[in-house]
C-alpha cells in the first residue's frame, strides 16, 4: 500500500508540475522539477545527480588520436607524444598537461561513432541526436532539458549559448522559442543591449513600454500563433532580466583578476568562466563553442595551439566547480562532430573520421578516472563497446534525469524522444 501511495503522490506532483509548465512556461517549484529523475533510476539503480550542464563543443572535428585516445608506437600517432595522468592506465596527448592532473574527474568515451562525416550534418546530429531531414528542425539538448524539466531561475533564461550564432544547430527546433538558447557572441562583452539607454529617463521608458503593450494587446488577441507568443515572451523576459540582479551573472569583469587569468585569454576560457557564473545563477544548460579543429593541413602545430586553450579552460573549470561544491550537480561535456583520420596527409593534416572518436563527461554523478569503449590499435574503428551519437545524447539526458522514453509530438504530429531511442551509457555513473 505504501508503494502505491508513493506512486500516486509522484503522479500527482508531476501532473501539477506539467500543468504549471503548460500554463506558465516555467516549473511551479524547484522541488517538482526533478521528479523525472525517477525514470532514469530504474536501469542502474543509481540516481543521477546532474541538475545543470556545461557543454564545451569543439567545432571542426577534434582529433581523438592527438588528444584523448593516443596510439603510441604506431605511425598513426605522428609526432605528438603521450603523457601519463593521475588516473591509473590512462594516457593522453602531450599538449594537455594540465588535464593530466584532473583525469580522475573525467570519463572518456573512446568508442563514439557517427553516420555523418560533414561538418554541418555532424554538428546537427551531435547536438540534437537526430539526422537533419526534410523541413523539420529538431531541438537541442538544452531545449529538451528546459522543456521537460523546467528552468530554475524565473528571471534568467535556462538555456544559453556562448560563442555561437543564432542559427547554429541545437536551438529550440520545433519547440517554442522560449526553450531555445539565448546567444552570447563574446563572453567578455556580456549580454548585449541589456541596459536602458541612459539618455531615456526611467519614467519615459516605462511610458513607452505601457504604450507598446497597449498597442499590441488587440493584435495578440486576434493572432494567437506560436510565433506571436514567442515574440511577446522574449520581450517580457528581456524586460524582466533588465530589472533583475541576475543580469550581473553575464559580467565576467566582476571576477577577480587571478580567476580570469586562470581560465586563459581565449574565447573558450572566458566562455567557461561565464558558463560557471551562469550555472551559479541557476541556468540549466550552457553551451560554449570553440572552433578551429578542422585540421586538414598542419594538424600537429594547430593541435598544439587548440589544446593549449582547451587544456587551460577545461582544467580550470573542473577545479573551479569542484572547489565551489558545484561539480556534483554540474555535468561537464566535451564533444565534437567527429574525429580525425589515422592517416596523415602530405600536408601533415588529418581528414574527417566519423567511424570512431572520443568525447568526455565529468561531474553530475559521473565516476571519473575511467575509459569506456575502445578504438582499434590505430584509432580507425570501434573495437569495443560502441557508443552512437544517439547513445551519447541519451547519456546526457540520463544524467539529468530526463524521461528518455517520453514521447513529445512536433506540430506536424510526429513523435520524438530525448536522444532518439539511444541507450545511455549507465556504466560510467
Amino acid at each position: 500500500m505504501r508503494n502505491f501511495n508513493k506512486r500516486d503522490e509522484i503522479s500527482r506532483r508531476r501532473f501539477i508540475s506539467n500543468s504549471a509548465k503548460a500554463c506558465l512556461g516555467v516549473s511551479l517549484l524547484p522541488c517538482l522539477q526533478n521528479n523525472s529523475l525517477i525514470a532514469a533510476v530504474s536501469e542502474s539503480g543509481k540516481q543521477p545527480k546532474a541538475r545543470n550542464v556545461i557543454h564545451l563543443y569543439m567545432a571542426g572535428g577534434m582529433s581523438h588520436i592527438d588528444t584523448f585516445d593516443p596510439k603510441p608506437g604506431t605511425e598513426a600517432q605522428g609526432p605528438v607524444e603521450t603523457i601519463k595522468t593521475n588516473a591509473d592506465g590512462i594516457l593522453i596527448g602531450e599538449y594537455l598537461p594540465l588535464m593530466s592532473k584532473h583525469m580522475d574527474k573525467v570519463a572518456i568515451i573512446r568508442s563514439l561513432n557517427s553516420s555523418q562525416g560533414a561538418h554541418a550534418q555532424g554538428a546537427y546530429f551531435m547536438k540534437t541526436g537526430y539526422i537533419k531531414r526534410g523541413t523539420i528542425t529538431h531541438p537541442g539538448m538544452g531545449s529538451w532539458l528546459n522543456k521537460l524539466s523546467g528552468r530554475t531561475n524565473s528571471s534568467i533564461p535556462g538555456n544559453i549559448r556562448i560563442n555561437g550564432g543564432n542559427n547554429a544547430p541545437g536551438g529550440a527546433g520545433f519547440f517554442e522559442e522560449k526553450f531555445g538558447p539565448l546567444t552570447i557572441g563574446n563572453p567578455s562583452e556580456g549580454l548585449a543591449n541589456s541596459k536602458r539607454n541612459k539618455n531615456i529617463p526611467v519614467k519615459q521608458f516605462e511610458t513607452r513600454l505601457n504604450l507598446s503593450e497597449w498597442i499590441d494587446t488587440s493584435f495578440h488577441k486576434e493572432y494567437k500563433y506560436k510565433e506571436v507568443r514567442a515574440y511577446s515572451d522574449a520581450y517580457t523576459e528581456a524586460l524582466t532580466l533588465m530589472k533583475s540582479e541576475d543580469l550581473n551573472a553575464f559580467d565576467i569583469t566582476k571576477e577577480p583578476k587571478e580567476i580570469k587569468a586562470a581560465y586563459g585569454p581565449s574565447k573558450l576560457g572566458q566562455g567557461c568562466l561565464l558558463a560557471r557564473r551562469l550555472i551559479e545563477h541557476d541556468v540549466r544548460y550552457v553551451e560554449v563553442n570553440y572552433g578551429g579543429w578542422d585540421t586538414h593541413n598542419d594538424n600537429f602545430n594547430r593541435i598544439e595551439v587548440q589544446c593549449e586553450a582547451l587544456d587551460t579552460a577545461l582544467s580550470t573549470l573542473l577545479l573551479d566547480l569542484e572547489r565551489r561544491g558545484m561539480l556534483d550537480e554540474t555535468l561537464v561535456v566535451v564533444s565534437t562532430e567527429f574525429g580525425r583520420s589515422p592517416e596523415i596527409s602530405s600536408d601533415l593534416g588529418r581528414n574527417h573520421h566519423p567511424k570512431v572518436f572520443s568525447c568526455l563527461l565529468a561531474g553530475g554523478g559521473v565516476q571519473g578516472g575511467q575509459v569506456y569503449g575502445a578504438s582499434d590499435e590505430i584509432g580507425n574503428e570501434v573495437a569495443e563497446n560502441s557508443v552512437s551519437v544517439n547513445d551519447f545524447n541519451a547519456t546526457i539526458g540520463y544524467a539529468l534525469g530526463l524521461p528518455l522514453e517520453e514521447i513529445v509530438y512536433s506540430p506536424s504530429g510526429r513523435p520524438f524522444t530525448v536522444g532518439n531511442k539511444g541507450k545511455p551509457v549507465t556504466a560510467i555513473f
